[in-house]
């Protein structure tokens, strides 16, 4: 699912695609335990990046609800990783600004606080309800903590460009 940074996605391989600017997260540790606090939580992070989304629906248009939307694994598709990777105790997760431009526009903006308060919180939803399944994170895995604004659909030619306060900026072009 990992395309690399400033690569290209192939449009004609998707049906309505579009993208999402988020903080993604990697973990030093297991979170294998539920209902831990958000300062134990932070201590089970390596580090934080820069990252879009790309979802993508099975449905031309969107037509789709909650329940196909988790049929569809929540409409993920692909992503792309910042270069920097940025201990979060040198970056405030929730007032982190992003700006999300499609070929220099600005087409999204929002903070981390769009990612229920804080992107740590949904990490630590995430983690609750996957303990509980029997499913724990793991060392190592990535987590994409939601989108920071709102998405935009891609177009042959796209170039898009994310900006974060305190991490690299992630960049996709679409063919």
């Amino acid at each position: 699912m990992e395309i690399e940074n400033d690569g290209a996605v192939d449009l004609d391989s998707m049906i309505d695609p579009k993208v999402e600017a988020e903080i993604a997260l990697v973990l030093d540790r297991d979170i294998d335990e539920e209902n831990l606090s958000i300062e134990q939580i932070r201590e089970h992070v390596a580090y934080a990046t820069s990252s879009l989304e790309i979802v993508d629906s099975r449905l031309k248009n969107w037509r789709i609800g909650i329940v196909d939307t988790i049929a569809d694994n929540g409409a993920s598709s692909k992503f792309v990783l910042g270069k920097k990777r940025v201990p979060i105790s040198e970056v405030d997760l929730a007032a982190c600004n992003m700006q999300l431009a499609r070929n220099g526009s600005v087409v999204s903006t929002g903070t981390g606080a769009a990612t229920l308060g804080h992107p740590l919180r949904a990490l630590r939803w995430l983690a609750n309800i996957l303990v509980r399944h029997g499913y724990p994170l793991r060392r190592g895995d990535l987590v994409l903590t939601g989108a920071l604004g709102p998405v935009a659909p891609l177009a042959h030619g796209d170039i898009f460009e994310a900006c974060f306060d305190g991490m690299s900026a992630v960049r996709l072009n679409v063919r």
